[in-house]
């Protein structure tokens, strides 16, 4: 990876256009449904996921929203804190834990837009298993130009701000 200047050509200037407007695609999606609903795209997602499959664990809910039990855990504690969603446990089985939308939940979900992550689900499952997977190859081999293959795929456009970072939990108050 490095920062060479490479000249624009017009297939470059195609593929930038291309990675802008899905970001865009995806921000403006995710700022409509935070204006109207006032939660993040990301718990949007996992909150209809959640009205799609009533009960489901966190790790199933992880496979629903296709991303880690660990981003989809911080997320329903969210949601949770919220009275959005109830955690519970199943029925024959005290061990496992559920998650169920609360009335709160089912009501917020009834007038919500598609998330963010729905909608860019749904397309990709449109696309032919060809294109996913030149797609798939592609973006692959951009992260690792970028140097991010590395970095843990979290649900889209949860709120950065209110994740624990290193310096912030070493940083120490001194009156």
């Amino acid at each position: 990876m490095g920062s060479h200047a490479i000249p624009p050509t017009p297939e470059l200037r195609a593929l930038m256009d291309d990675v802008r407007r899905l970001v865009q695609a995806l921000r403006l999606t995710a700022s409509a449904a935070e204006r109207q609903l006032g939660i993040s795209g990301a718990q949007l997602f996992v909150l209809q996921r959640l009205g799609e499959h009533p009960g489901a664990s966190v790790g199933e809910l992880a496979v629903h929203t296709a991303t880690h039990q660990s981003s989809v855990s911080v997320v329903a504690k969210r949601l949770i804190a919220r009275g959005l969603v109830a955690r519970g446990h199943a029925d024959g089985d005290r061990r496992r834990a559920v998650l169920t939308l609360t009335p709160r939940g089912r009501t917020l979900l009834a007038r919500a837009p598609a998330s963010p992550g729905a909608a860019l689900q749904a397309a990709l499952a449109q696309l032919t298993p060809t294109v996913r997977r030149g797609l798939s190859r592609g973006l692959g081999a951009l992260l690792a130009e970028l140097g991010a293959s590395h970095l843990a795929p979290a649900l889209f456009f949860e709120e950065e701000s209110r994740r624990p970072t290193p310096s912030r939990n070493k940083k120490k108050v001194h009156p």
